[in-house]
């Protein structure tokens, strides 16, 4: 299962091949709705409602998930991830460090309820 962190370079480099990632934004709802933006192609969800949401990632399939600054919240969810037995990465940094070297965003659609 590699590494558990994936640094804004590796992700960017990710999102430009044919490996192109499963990508959750796990923000908590305050920090989402206050940024109004995100990384192209992330899907918002719970970090409380990681085993619930967790179900719809297929088999194999590699997952990046990312909070603000890539500490406690999207740690949490990434572990989750891996117990079960998912190949799951944070972004080194979070979305602050995504936002600081310049990646691209989005406007943030307004959560899926999980």
């Amino acid at each position: 299962m590699g590494n558990f962190f994936i640094s804004v370079t590796d992700l960017a480099g990710l999102l430009d091949s044919n490996r192109h990632p499963l990508l959750y934004d796990v923000r908590k709802p305050q920090a989402y709705a206050e940024s109004g933006k995100t990384i192209p192609g992330a899907v918002w969800r719970d970090h409380t409602q990681t085993h619930s949401w967790a179900r719809e990632i297929p088999a194999g399939s590699l997952v990046v998930v990312y909070c603000v600054h890539g500490h406690e919240v999207s740690q949490g969810a990434g572990k989750a991830l891996r117990e079960l037995g998912l190949d799951a990465r944070v972004l080194d940094g979070g979305f602050e460090a995504w936002c600081t070297s310049r990646g691209a965003t989005v406007p943030a659609p307004k959560p899926e309820k999980t």
